[in-house]
């Protein structure tokens, strides 16, 4: 796999509609060498690839998975009643996070 560019971060973060400055980008790419590196570690392990994936880390773990069962759902406009505010189906809530405090 190749490594992660700066035009990549810069690409993935305008696709999210994240507006990243250099800095931040540089920091981005930092984390993800970070990364790459704990994953050669990883992959240096004698064997690896003959270890068997697990579902959970204890041995003794026991579960029984649920039937699917489709049940009947409270009606939107019922639910809707219960908002002070909406707009078609969509609720309004007050804003709890400026885009200043995002970066600080």
């Amino acid at each position: 796999m190749s490594k992660f560019t700066k035009e990549m971060v810069y690409d993935y973060a305008d696709k999210l509609l994240i507006g990243l400055t250099e800095e931040e980008n540089k920091q981005v790419l930092d984390e993800f060498e970070i990364i790459d590196q704990n994953i050669d570690l990883i992959n240096k392990i004698p064997n690896i690839s003959e270890v068997e994936p697990m579902t959970h880390c204890l041995l003794d773990f026991e579960y029984e998975l649920r039937d699917d069962t489709v049940e009947e759902s409270v009606d939107i406009e019922d639910l809707l009643d219960n908002c002070d505010d909406y707009l078609d189906r969509e609720i309004k809530v007050p804003k709890v996070v400026d885009k200043n405090d995002i970066h600080g």
